[in-house]
């Protein structure tokens, strides 16, 4: 706070420190989960078949995935049911492609309130995830419906999915950091972002398995975060081999996403209120 003639100017600007950012994370924790349910209240409320839309679309795409890849390209399913090998891969693939472009419009979507309010700006594509969360629950209560349809016994590893559940919420984390910092200041992110999802679902082992990736190429492949990701689900539903160097490296992926999304985002924040 300075002093003039005029009597005082109050500078208000994100935390430098990374202590002082984390504890002023925790000072505003309910305005987040504020945020956090109103974006369900909004996402809902004017639609109307409501939470359904949560399992509509990924019963579709398992559907045009399911014809495709096991019908008529008949690729490999290793004797699992391909509608429940595909939505195994779903569930994870929505929750991370539903947080990123929530994440990457949380900004622009809230332009009113961050020019007139201070408040920690990273708490808007932070929300997104929560949000995306509940259609991951909702989601996977149809999955388990789908196994019983199709007579399909899951394995004892399910108890590990929230392990992986981690790197998927810090690569969908630190993408929507990313570009919602991207697309304050250049607008036209916003549709491009549709294309780079489109394209991520295409390249990750969601309609097929990767184990018919060549083994030197595994690796690599693996430097998508969603590919080991996937597998790791696949694995503790369905059980059998889990190719763990691919894990590895998706996992860091996932980190290496996260700390650049977060980095870039305070770096630029101050300026969210110029731009908008």
């Amino acid at each position: 706070m300075t002093a003039n003639d005029s009597g005082f100017d109050i500078i208000i600007e994100p935390e430098k420190n990374t202590a002082d950012f984390f504890r002023e994370l925790v000072k505003f924790r309910e305005l987040f989960f504020f945020m956090a349910w109103r974006d369900i209240l909004v996402r809902y409320k004017q639609t109307v078949i409501g939470v359904a839309w949560s399992v509509i679309r990924p019963l579709m795409s398992m559907i045009v995935f399911s014809v495709i890849f096991g019908r008529v390209a008949k690729l490999p399913s290793g004797g699992i049911p391909y509608p429940v090998m595909v939505f195994s891969a779903l569930l994870p693939w929505q929750f991370f492609s539903n947080s990123m472009q929530a994440g990457s419009e949380a900004l622009i979507r809230s332009e009113s309130m961050i020019s007139k309010v201070y408040f920690p700006r990273i708490i808007l594509p932070a929300s997104a995830v929560i949000v995306s969360t509940i259609d991951f629950i909702i989601s996977f209560a149809v999955l388990c419906i789908l196994m019983v349809i199709f007579r399909f016994t899951p394995s004892a590893m399910m108890i590990f999915i929230p392990v992986f559940f981690v790197p998927a919420a810090m690569s969908a984390l630190g993408a929507g950091f990313l570009f919602s910092a991207l697309g304050v200041k250049y607008h036209d992110f916003r549709h491009i972002m549709p294309f780079i999802l489109q394209a991520g679902l295409f390249i990750s082992p969601v309609g097929f398995s990767s184990s018919i990736i060549p083994q030197k190429w595994r690796m690599i492949y693996s430097v998508n975060p969603m590919a080991g990701v996937i597998d790791g689900f696949r694995w503790c539903i369905h059980g059998g081999g889990l190719y763990v160097p691919g894990v590895i490296i998706s996992v860091i992926s996932s980190a290496v996403i996260f700390v650049i999304g977060l980095k870039y985002f305070r770096k630029t924040e101050k300026f969210f209120a110029d731009y908008i």
